[in-house]
């Protein structure tokens, strides 16, 4: 009985040291893999993309100031005009009644005129006989006054000529009124002139605007009229052509987010595409950052003008470009990729960070950021870093030469970027054992 005793417990001891040793088996096959990259050194450019619309440079509306049936439309598409030159005509015949009545009017004006004249004239004449016959009047009285006064006439004769006296008077008061009358008629008949005149001539610039030319030499990018339309000018001149003024010199109307605007300034080197031509890159520089912001939906943009040269003439009018504006440039800089600054792992032993700066010392340039290094044996270390810009897909490393971690962290230095786990194989039944 004992002898079958001891023969089962060597039987489960065997079993558990089985047991043991195929799991320590199974948690070795168990290997976490780390994926990598090198640490590199080349050129870095940090870029804002956005999207925007080509447009001419300058481009001018044409409308009209008058209403009226086109007559003539004298261009089309893709037309090259010139400054001055004649591309539409509305008929002009009922501008040229308005100034044939209008110059009417001007001469009756100034006739009326001549008619005051005259009756000023002849007040004046009437005031110079009026003062005569005061004179006469005056020296007959006085005479009579005389003869009063020797006793040869009767006091009578001196009192009908004084009466007299006050009666030229009173003629020469009223006819000198008249002549104010006559003066205050020329006035206001030249002023009549003046009237008129403005208005033959507003006629005659209502006539002149039936010619619509063009106000620059360019090309005509869009027409909205037809011979025979009918087009009225109230409170807004309506559009009939728009007239880019030079296709060779073009520009885009970039969105930039209110994030990156802040990075955007004049001069900054930009490049774009076009859907037309896939794969070719165009370049320009930014000429202005528009500081009126558009919203759209509570997103905040502003225009920033990307400014080129279409010496070639393919890109045109409103087509969509993606553009990319530079607004950092390195030269010869150490950079990670920027995967090597998201990923964790954990349990990894801590090599620490560069020294911390002496008192009164500036603090080290760049944002934090861990990496992660593998050693000898291939296991990873955490090291704190240093970190400049970024483009997106890699960012600058800022190593100091004074660094003690400066070997570690040189060109071609291996750094962690993700890690995976292989589980090994799967378990399998194995016979079970009777006991």
């Amino acid at each position: 009985m004992k002898s079958r005793t001891w023969t089962t417990g060597a039987v489960v001891l065997a079993l558990a040291a089985a047991g043991g040793w195929w799991w320590s088996q199974r948690q070795a096959q168990a290997e976490v893999q780390y994926r990598t990259a090198a640490i590199e050194r080349g050129p870095l450019q940090v870029a804002v993309s956005a999207s925007g619309t080509v447009n001419p440079v300058t481009q001018v509306s044409v409308g009209t100031q008058v209403s009226g049936q086109v007559r003539a439309v004298l261009v089309d598409f893709n037309s090259e005009v010139k400054a001055g030159q004649l591309i539409a005509e509305i008929d002009p015949q009922t501008f040229e009644y308005r100034v044939r009545s209008a110059q009417a009017d001007v001469d009756a004006a100034r006739a009326a005129v001549q008619i005051a004249l005259a009756n000023a004239a002849s007040s004046r004449a009437n005031v110079s006989r009026a003062q005569t016959e005061l004179a006469e009047a005056r020296r007959a009285h006085e005479r009579n006054v005389s003869l009063v006064a020797q006793g040869f006439i009767a006091q009578s004769e001196a009192d009908r000529t004084r009466a007299a006296v006050n009666a030229a008077q009173e003629s020469l008061n009223a006819l000198q009124a008249l002549v104010g009358v006559s003066q205050a008629q020329i006035q206001s008949a030249q002023a009549n002139v003046a009237q008129r005149e403005s208005a033959h001539a507003q006629a005659q610039v209502d006539l002149s605007r039936t010619r619509i030319t063009s106000p620059v030499d360019g090309i005509v990018i869009k027409r909205t009229v037809d011979k025979g339309q009918t087009v009225a000018a109230s409170l807004q001149a309506p559009e009939l052509f728009v007239i880019a003024q030079n296709l060779s010199d073009m520009r885009v109307d970039a969105s930039i987010d209110e994030a990156d605007v802040g990075r955007i300034r004049v001069g900054q080197k930009a490049s774009f595409m076009v859907d037309a031509f896939p794969g070719q890159t165009f370049e320009g520089e930014v000429r202005q950052v528009r500081k009126a912001a558009t919203n759209v939906s509570n997103v905040v943009t502003y225009v920033a003008v990307v400014g080129f040269s279409n010496a070639t003439g393919k890109l045109l009018p409103g087509m969509t470009a993606n553009v990319r504006i530079v607004t950092d440039s390195r030269t010869d800089v150490l950079k990670v990729p920027n995967a090597a600054l998201r990923v964790r792992v954990p349990g990894a032993q801590t090599a620490g960070a560069d020294e911390a700066p002496a008192d009164g010392a500036p603090a080290a340039p760049g944002r934090p950021g861990r990496l992660y290094l593998l050693d000898a044996q291939g296991q990873p270390t955490a090291q704190a870093v240093r970190l400049g810009v970024s483009d997106g897909v890699t960012t600058e490393l800022l190593v100091s030469e004074q660094s003690p971690h400066a070997g570690a962290l040189a060109e071609g230095s291996k750094v962690v970027t993700g890690v995976s786990v292989n589980a090994g194989p799967a378990r399998t039944n194995g016979p079970r054992m009777s006991f």
